[in-house]
């Protein structure tokens, strides 16, 4: 008779998950799944897992609300990579005796990628490289110039700070903005605190958005703020889609209002195939690959197997709690 705990790692989109981490110490007491496309709905994620005892989630890949929480009876453990993910509800995870951990992670790979973005934009780099590829124009567009241009930030946490940084070192002015942002800590960093959201949006040649998504920060970006930007604007968004009003800012590069976006983050993940934002020719996107790094996830499947480990011995350890 099998007695080991099942244990479903979800979402293992590149298939690295078992090699990221060294799973052996594991192995006589638990026995390990991995899924590797998108499951979809959540009928077919209740009916998939149904048999396991462990599941390990990618932060933000498939939700787990109440629904489904409580349609698998099995289920005593619930990992998710980073300490906060909005996508499970913690609450109907307690009530149904579920223990929730994390793992640890570094800011380094989103900040990296949001500079991806900003020099992708400003340089034109996909439209020369495909013209390039494809024996078309030779230099067909004239780029942006870094040096001397404003950077705002929304948010100047671990990634907007690094960001500010490297903006510095680019030559930029760099501004900042939250509710919580205080004068004497702009100030700390060498940024120009901005009074207002309204200021920054107004005076920024490139806005790069660093916030938590909460009801507070929800379509903090939208209509009437795109009215503020300058028409040269770019629009930076690696943190979390629903800080933008998204009807807003497809008019908005539709129409001109901006001069252009860099999205990783979207409504909808996996954005579906026939999403306007992925034929916008003003938009460099890619599909959330913030935190995907081979360091990232050697962290994150490390904690796991920690994570599991200590669970097993009676002592669960980086626990998330409602």
């Amino acid at each position: 008779m099998n007695t080991k705990l099942r244990c479903a790692v979800l979402d293992d989109y590149q298939n690295v998950a078992l090699t990221s981490a060294d799973w052996g110490p594991l192995m006589d007491q638990v026995e390990i799944q991995t899924f590797n496309n998108y499951m979809g709905s959540e009928e077919k994620v209740i009916q998939e897992l149904q048999i396991f005892d462990i599941v390990v989630l990618m932060r933000e890949r498939t939700p787990f609300p109440e629904k489904v929480i409580s349609r698998l009876p099995k289920l005593k453990l619930l990992i998710t990579s980073g300490m906060r993910n909005a996508s499970i509800d913690l609450k109907a995870a307690e009530k149904n005796g579920i223990i929730v951990c994390g793992t640890e992670g570094s800011s380094n790979p989103p900040t990296e990628l949001t500079w991806a973005l900003i020099l992708g934009l400003s340089r034109q780099l996909v439209t020369e490289n495909n013209a390039l590829r494809s024996n078309r124009n030779w230099q067909s567009t004239v780029g942006l110039d870094l040096h001397g241009r404003t950077l705002g930030l929304l948010g100047l946490g671990k990634v907007g700070t690094r960001m500010a940084e490297i903006a510095q070192a680019f030559g930029m002015n760099v501004m900042a903005w939250s509710e919580n942002l205080t004068q004497e800590k702009a100030e700390k960093h060498g940024v120009i605190w901005s009074e207002t959201k309204e200021q920054l949006l107004a005076q920024s040649d490139i806005v790069s958005i660093h916030l938590v998504l909460s009801d507070r920060t929800r379509n903090l970006i939208g209509q009437a703020e795109f009215q503020l930007m300058k028409s040269s604007a770019l629009l930076i968004n690696t943190s979390r889609a629903g800080i933008v009003d998204q009807e807003a800012m497809v008019e908005a590069l539709q129409s001109g209002v901006i001069a252009g976006a860099g999205l990783d983050v979207y409504e909808q993940e996996p954005l579906p195939v026939n999403h306007v934002m992925r034929t916008l020719p003003n938009v460099l996107a890619t599909p959330h690959l913030g935190y995907v790094t081979r360091g990232n996830y050697e962290i994150y499947y490390n904690h796991t197997v920690e994570n599991i480990a200590m669970f097993l011995k009676g002592t669960p350890i980086r626990q998330l709690l409602s």
